[in-house]
């Protein structure tokens, strides 16, 4: 089996390959990916996965072993599959892809409000900057059952690379949602979610001692990797709760504490 349009790659300054071109400079991907409506995957199964999720390809770099590792998928794409040494792929990404496969798809139509919030658990992250974190908050939140994802305006690109790998995926298929502004807090709040703000105020809940989750819909807010929730997210939140924590340690990473809260409260 052979690519409909197999294309044998030797130059890294190939002008069709920009779509490639420093995968690793955050910035200069997250303007070009959303001025182009793309997002680049990595791996044979992220790849796989986000054509499971209906994401329509619009290339594919790879070395030749993928080729016919991939075949099932390229069969019938009939895009450019551009074919390449390692070496070559490093010099256009800018990084040791080491499982030697990539790919670009165009992004999928983004949800709306009502497909978001029709579930009873979703998690909403305030300025969460980390792809990884973001990924990994995905991965877990799609792992524990829980509905969809909303991610304030300044929140990492959940269809970053990095954020895809680290999520596993999940964010292809995992409901989300961009806020246009904080506003949009209180639309999860008038579509009837319990805001439960994880903080360290005075104000908190033992996670663990003293709160029931409610019967009907709960909204999980995760703050900032450096401060946790903003002020003005803190004083919308409906309950506060917290994980007590050994002496000398004030705070869990992000995703860790995602973990903890989300097994808890689904």
């Amino acid at each position: 089996m052979t690519c409909v349009d197999r294309i044998s790659t030797v130059d890294a300054a190939d002008p069709r390959l920009v779509d490639y071109v420093g995968l690793r400079d955050a910035q200069l991907r997250t303007a070009h990916e959303t001025a182009t409506g793309v997002f680049v995957a990595e791996g044979e199964k992220i790849i796989r996965r986000a054509a499971a999720a209906g994401c329509r390809p619009r290339s594919f770099l790879l070395q030749e072993k993928w080729v016919s590792g991939l075949g099932d998928i390229l069969e019938h794409t009939g895009v450019p599959c551009y074919v390449a040494s390692g070496a070559l792929i490093e010099r256009v990404s800018g990084f040791h892809v080491h499982r030697g496969a990539l790919a670009v798809f165009e992004r999928p139509r983004p949800r709306t409000w009502d497909e978001v919030l029709t579930g009873r658990r979703v998690i909403v992250c305030d300025e969460v900057v980390d792809h990884a974190n973001l990924g990994a908050i995905a991965r877990i939140a799609a792992g524990l059952g829980w509905d969809a994802m909303v991610v304030s305006r300044g929140c990492a690109d959940p269809l970053y690379r990095r954020a895809i790998k680290a999520s596993m995926g999940a964010t292809l298929q995992l409901p989300w949602k961009r806020m246009d502004d904080d506003a949009d807090l209180a639309r999860v709040k008038a579509a009837g979610y319990v805001l439960a703000a994880t903080s360290l105020s005075s104000r908190s809940v033992d996670l663990a001692g003293g709160f029931r989750p409610p019967d009907g819909k709960l909204a999980l807010l995760l703050g900032t990797e450096g401060h946790g929730l903003r002020q003005e997210w803190e004083d919308a939140a409906d309950v506060h709760l917290t994980v007590p924590m050994a002496a000398g340690v004030d705070s869990l990473n992000v995703a860790a504490a995602a973990a903890i809260f989300a097994y808890q409260l689904r």
